[in-house]
C-alpha cells in the first residue's frame, strides 16, 4: 500500500485516512464481494493456513457484502489491538509505516469491477480485507506487522526501503508456511488470488525455499505475474524472531555490498523444498 505520492488527495485527513462511507456501496459492489468471497473460500479449503482460517471465523467475515470497517475494527481491536482505516489508494511510505507501527492497517475502500475478478493491478478492498485482515487477529503475526512498521520508519533513515519492501513482499504478500499437514498459504497476495492460490502450492514451476532474512532481502520479485520463488517459514514466531531481533543497520550496510538475486535463482546455500522447473510462460500478466 505504499507509493511515492507527494500530494495528499482532497478530502483525506493529514494521515491520509478517509471515511469508508459503507452506505455508499451499491448492490452490485456488494455482489462482487460475495462472489469473490464464495469462490475463494471454497478454493482455500486445505490450502490456507490455520491462523488465517481462524481469523476469518473470529472476525466473522463472511459472504454478506463488503464488511463495515468500524464493525470489523471493533472485533479486531478486542483480539490484538489493531484497527482497519480507509485510505484513497496507495499512500506514501512514511504514512504506511506510521499506521502499521501504531497497529492501524490501511485499506482501500473501492472494489474491483465484475470483469476484473481474476486480476487487478492496485489492491482493492477484497485484497486488503480478505487477504490481510484475518491474520491480524493472530497475536504473533499482529506483532510482526507492527515490528515491520517500526522497521520501515527506521529504514527511511538508512535509505533502504527497497530491501525492506522485499521482506514484506515475500512474507506478508506471498509467504508460505509449513504446518503438520503440509505447506499452506499465509500471504495476502496469494490468499486473495484465485489463480495463484493453486499455483503457489501445486505448480512445479516455482522454487520453494526456506526463509532466510538476508536471502529474501536480496531477492528481486515480480509485480506483473505469479512469483518464480516462494519463501517458506515454519511459524510466525520464527518470522518475528528473525526480524524483530535483527540489527538492521549492519544488515543494510552488508546488503549494499552484495548483489541482488534474480527471482528464479537457486543458490548453493539455499534450503530448497522444491526446485522449480520455471516452465510457466511469464507473460507480464497474472490473468
Amino acid at each position: 500500500m505504499t507509493a511515492s505520492l507527494a500530494k495528499r488527495p482532497p478530502g483525506a485527513a493529514p494521515d491520509w485516512t478517509i471515511p469508508q462511507a459503507w452506505n455508499s456501496y451499491s448492490a452490485e459492489e456488494h455482489a462482487v464481494w460475495d462472489k469473490l468471497y464464495a469462490r475463494q473460500i471454497e478454493l482455500l479449503k486445505g490450502r490456507a493456513s490455520a491462523p488465517f482460517l481462524r481469523g476469518l471465523e473470529n472476525l466473522r467475515m463472511s459472504r454478506s457484502g463488503i464488511p463495515d470497517f468500524e464493525e470489523l475494527s471493533d472485533r479486531l481491536q478486542k483480539l490484538t489491538g489493531w484497527r482497519v482505516v480507509a485510505v484513497p489508494g496507495l499512500v506514501p511510505d512514511e504514512v504506511f509505516f506510521e499506521h502499521l507501527a501504531n497497529r492501524r492497517f490501511v485499506a482501500g475502500r473501492f472494489i474491483r469491477k465484475p470483469d476484473q475478478l481474476d486480476y487487478l493491478e492496485e489492491p482493492d478492498v477484497f485484497h486488503d480485507l480478505f487477504g490481510h485482515v484475518p491474520l491480524l487477529s493472530d497475536p504473533v503475526f499482529a506483532d510482526y506487522m507492527q515490528a515491520y512498521g517500526l522497521g520501515g520508519l527506521r529504514a527511511i533513515t538508512f535509505h533502504s526501503l527497497q530491501k525492506l519492501a522485499r521482506l514484506y513482499w515475500y512474507t506478508v504478500e506471498f509467504g508460505l508456511i509449513r504446518e503438520q499437514s503440509g505447506l499452506k498459504l499465509y500471504g495476502a497476495g496469494i490468499l486473495s488470488s484465485f489463480g495463484e492460490s493453486v499455483f503457489a502450492l501445486e505448480s512445479n514451476s516455482p522454487n520453494r525455499i526456506l526463509f532466510d532474512l538476508e536471502r529474501v532481502m536480496r531477492t528481486r520479485y515480480r509485480i506483473d505475474d505469479y512469483q518464480q520463488s516462494y519463501f517458506v517459514i515454519d511459524s510466525f514466531k520464527e518470522l518475528l524472531h528473525q526480524t524483530a531481533d535483527a540489527d538492521f543497520a549492519p544488515l543494510y550496510d552488508r546488503l549494499e555490498h552484495l548483489g541482488d538475486i534474480a527471482p528464479d535463482a537457486v543458490l548453493a546455500s539455499d534450503q530448497v523444498l522444491h526446485r522449480g522447473l520455471q516452465n510457466r510462460v511469464y507473460s507480464g500478466t497474472k490473468g
